[in-house]
Formats: structure tokens, C-alpha cells, sequence
């Protein structure tokens, strides 16, 4: 047993030492690891099954095992169900009291009077806000690959409204039909009253929601790490075991994805929350493992999300809107339609539909109902929701995988406590 617990203390070196930020001596990973590594067997044949167990989990996808993967999506999601209803329960003081609220809030929507004109008003900002709020959820909740919102979503709007405000000298759109339909308001403002801040200031809601949203998605690998550590339990998740391999190796490591996961970690672990604030203030595909490092290590839940909301929803929402605002501003976008047609052969054929559509849309923000039907859609704008229709489909898939494969990893795991009760 004492080689069980020095092979544990190697495999997690860091585990031992007092943080100033939890005070935990990782006795619960080495009780763990005591349950794990028993006198008979070898550290590394254990090492070598998760190995194995991991890549069976990751063949379980629609396109090699579609039935298999669809039945243990299925029974993944009534585990799921149940989970939930059992913590619902659990909390259903909460849950009265939720909705209560929501009937009183029904109650002062459906009865007539002069507080409509204000129940109007709040219910499409609500609705507006949880719209762009629950994209930036789903652009960094994790489930499979994500869906980048942002590419699909809050930069066109952007780019729009940009557009938009450069051809009608106003960001005065009237309400309906914007959001929904940009139209020129009746009476034009002059010529350059359209400022960088002006279009900053028209579109911060909607990016700041969205930066809100994404900020809430980083919270299920925080939460899950600051569980795995408080109780030593062994998490049911990819990117934390891999984040404890990190670990194992840190000393070791030589590939630049390796150093640089390695980089995160130091500067969220030892920094505290201006690391936290520095790596959410830019654009960063290994923030995940910041959400992790600060739930491995106990950091204290308003510093992680205090500088995660800071940095993504102000700091980092207003460095992306400046340059799609920088981008299709009406000098650049005219720059750069010239710059296509520019290119020897084939620039010309390029040009025209690029000229055609931002002809198009100057026709529309100016269209009225007197005005007759719009001009019909370019097939710039068809490939667009053809590729935003394929972004949702391919996010879809990976939810059904992801889940799936979380459905196999329970039975691994009833499997080996099976072999080990043997």
C-alpha cells in the first residue's frame, strides 16, 4: 500500500502543498488513489485500460455505430431526466416559490390596464436579452464541439447594423421591424454623424449578453473540477482527466500545445484573478482549462466568474465589435470589393455578385410597405444559411455523441466495479 500512495504523490505532485486559496492536502485524491491502485495491480496496466476504455468511448459516434449510439443516447438522456427531477425535488421549496412567481408574472401579463405598455416593453427586452445570452451559452457551454454563435450569429448583426448605419446616416431603426428587419428610418440623419461610438453604442446589448452568455457556459468545468477535488470522487469527464495527465507531466512536457495548456494553468494558478481576467479578455480555445485549474485548485467562486464576466462580456466583447465594426465600415468594404476586382482573370466575375448583394441590401434598408416586395435573396446569402444550417446540424450530432459516450462511460465504470468486487 505505501507504493500506492508514493506512485499516487508522483502522479500528482501538486496535490500535497497548501493553496492560498482552498488549504486542501489532496488526501482525497490519494484516498482515491488507495481505492484505484490496490497492491495487485500495476499502476501502469491501469493506465493502459482508461487508455482503451477512453478510445472505445470515442468510437461510439453516429456515423460508425449509428444504432448503438442512438440507443445509448436515449438512455443517457432518462438518466439525465431523472437526475434532474430527483434534485428538483429535492429543492422544491425553490421550485413553489419559481412558480409562484411566474404566475403572478402571468396574472400581470393577461389582465388589461395601463401597465400593458410597460409588461410590452420588458418582455421584448427579456426576450431579446435571453436570445443573444442563451447563443453565448451555446457557443461555450462545451457540449460536443460548441457552436461559434459569434461567426453565425452576433458578427453578421454586427456587420449589418454596421452596414446599415453607414447608408442611412441613422441608428434610429424603428421597432418593429428591427431586430428582425433593418429599415431606414423615414428622416435620414446628415452626412458623417455616423461614429465608431455611435454603432459601439447601438449593438453593446446584444454583445454583452452574448459576452454574459459565454461566460456562464465556462461554469459546468469549473463546478465539476471544485466537486472532483472537495470529495475525490473521479469526475465523468474527458478534459479534466486530461487536465490530471497534465499534471503528471508538467515537468515533462515539450509539445507547444502541451506548454501551452501548462502556461494557462501557471498564470490562472498563480496570479490569481488577473490571470483569470487576462485569459478571458482574449480570444482563447484553452480557457476551458482555466475553468478547471480554478475549480482544481479551489479558487473562490466570485473571483473565477467575477473576472470571467469582466473579461468576456466587456473587455473582450469590445475588442471583436471593433473590428467588425473596423471591417465592414462603408470605405473598407468599398476598398476591399475594388481590391477583388483587382485580381487578373477571374476578379470581375468575382466582383459582380459581391456588388450585386451590397446592392441589394442598400435597396432593402430603404424598402417600405408602399414600395412593393423586396429585391429576392443573392446566393451569397443562400450559401450563408445553407453553412449556418450545417453549424446547428453538425452541433446536434455532437450533443447525441457526447452523451452517448457519457452513457458508455457509465457502463465502463459499473463494468470495473463489477471486476473489482470479483
Amino acid at each position: 500500500m505505501a507504493e500506492c500512495v508514493s506512485e499516487c504523490e508522483q502522479r500528482h505532485p501538486l496535490l500535497n502543498r497548501d493553496h492560498h486559496n482552498g488549504n486542501i492536502t489532496g488526501v482525497g485524491v490519494l484516498e482515491r488513489c488507495r481505492f484505484e491502485m490496490p497492491d495487485s495491480e500495476d499502476p501502469h496496466s491501469l493506465h493502459d485500460k482508461k487508455k482503451r476504455d477512453r478510445e472505445e468511448r470515442q468510437s461510439i459516434v453516429l456515423w460508425q455505430k449509428p444504432f448503438i449510439t442512438l440507443q445509448y443516447f436515449f438512455l443517457e438522456t432518462l438518466i439525465t431526466l431523472k437526475e434532474w427531477t430527483i434534485k428538483l425535488w429535492h429543492r422544491r421549496g425553490f421550485v413553489a416559490s419559481l412558480l409562484l412567481l411566474l404566475a403572478g408574472l402571468s396574472a400581470a401579463y393577461y389582465i388589461e390596464g395601463a401597465h400593458q405598455q410597460y409588461v410590452q416593453y420588458m418582455e421584448r427586452k427579456f426576450l431579446w436579452c435571453a436570445y443573444w445570452v442563451g447563443l453565448g451559452i451555446l457557443s461555450s457551454v462545451g457540449l460536443g464541439t460548441g457552436l461559434h454563435t459569434f461567426l453565425l450569429y452576433l458578427g453578421p448583426h454586427i456587420a449589418s447594423v454596421t452596414l446599415a448605419a453607414y447608408e442611412c446616416n441613422s441608428v434610429n431603426f424603428p421597432e418593429p421591424p428591427y431586430p428582425d428587419e433593418i429599415i431606414c428610418p423615414p428622416t435620414e440623419g446628415t452626412e458623417g454623424a455616423i461614429t465608431l461610438w455611435t454603432i459601439i453604442s447601438k449593438v453593446r446589448l446584444e454583445a454583452c449578453m452574448w459576452g454574459a452568455g459565454t461566460a456562464i457556459g465556462e461554469l459546468p468545468p469549473y463546478f465539476m473540477a471544485r466537486a472532483a477535488r472537495l470529495s475525490g470522487a473521479e469526475p465523468d469527464d474527458e478534459d479534466y482527466e486530461e487536465f490530471e495527465e497534465m499534471l503528471e507531466h508538467a515537468q515533462t512536457a515539450q509539445d507547444l500545445a502541451s506548454r501551452a495548456r501548462l502556461a494557462v494553468q501557471n498564470l490562472v494558478q498563480k496570479v490569481g484573478f488577473f490571470g483569470i481576467l487576462a485569459c478571458a479578455s482574449i480570444p482563447n480555445p484553452l480557457f476551458d482549462l482555466a475553468g478547471i485549474t480554478c475549480g482544481h485548485f479551489l479558487v473562490p467562486f466570485w473571483t473565477f466568474f467575477g473576472a470571467t464576466l469582466i473579461g468576456k462580456a466587456i473587455i473582450k466583447m469590445h475588442i471583436q465589435k471593433l473590428f467588425v465594426i473596423v471591417s465592414f465600415s462603408k470605405h473598407i468594404v468599398e476598398h476591399m470589393v475594388s481590391l477583388i476586382g483587382a485580381v487578373p482573370g477571374i476578379g470581375p466575375s468575382l466582383q459582380k455578385p459581391f456588388s450585386e448583394y451590397l446592392e441589394a441590401q442598400r435597396k432593402k434598408l430603404h424598402h417600405t410597405a408602399e414600395s412593393g416586395a423586396p429585391q429576392g435573396e443573392s446566393w451569397l446569402s443562400w450559401l450563408f444559411e445553407k453553412l449556418v444550417i450545417v453549424m446547428v446540424c453538425y452541433f446536434i450530432l455532437s450533443i447525441i455523441n457526447s452523451m452517448a459516450q457519457s452513457y458508455a462511460k457509465r457502463m465502463q465504470q459499473r463494468r470495473n466495479s463489477a471486476e473489482k468486487s470479483k
